[in-house]
């Protein structure tokens, strides 16, 4: 049976599914947008599993358990801070979606929820964002089908549009 990759329009944080992607900062610690959604969504005891994993640099994932979440598991990951697209920004970004759904492939857990890595804070432009995305997911999912369900959870309405255009094929 092949992946069902969709997008929602939602609050990540309530997501019924094994695993929620958090774009966090390199220190894990918590901070604005998903990332803190996240951490106040799971309570202190993420805080103090993510302190003992000694942080994370852009590009890699950590797992935690996902302690107050509907979600039995957290994977952490750093996205790159854009700085005009020329500084490896696109491979880091790759890398982010590839290494979260390794873990989740090797934990076998089947279905993972994503937040639209780096458009926030990080500045990175959403339309390429999500071209990474999709591009990502497909390459992974045409090797491996573990995931029965990957979703891509859009807080805005104009992710939520965009996501679900390039998913349906137009304006790639």
């Amino acid at each position: 049976m092949p992946t069902l990759v969709r997008a929602v329009r939602g609050d990540i944080t309530s997501l019924d599914v094994d695993v929620l992607v958090n774009a966090a900062n390199s220190t894990l610690l918590g901070g604005g947008g998903v990332d803190g959604a996240i951490h106040r969504a799971a309570g202190p005891r993420l805080l103090d599993e993510c302190r003992r994993l000694g942080g994370c640099p852009a590009g890699e994932a950590r797992i935690t358990a996902g302690h107050g979440l509907k979600a039995r598991w957290i994977i952490h990951t750093v996205g790159p801070i854009w700085a005009g697209g020329g500084s490896g920004e696109p491979q880091l970004l790759a890398s982010c979606y590839r290494n979260s759904l390794q873990l989740a492939a090797e934990r076998r857990l089947k279905s993972i929820a994503f937040p639209a890595i780096s458009t926030g804070a990080y500045s990175y432009p959403l339309q390429l964002a999500t071209a990474v995305a999709l591009a990502s997911v497909r390459e992974f999912t045409s090797r491996c089908d573990s995931l029965d369900q990957i979703i891509f959870c859009c807080y805005s309405s104009e992710d939520f549009a965009l996501y679900t255009r390039l998913l349906h094929g137009s304006g790639e």
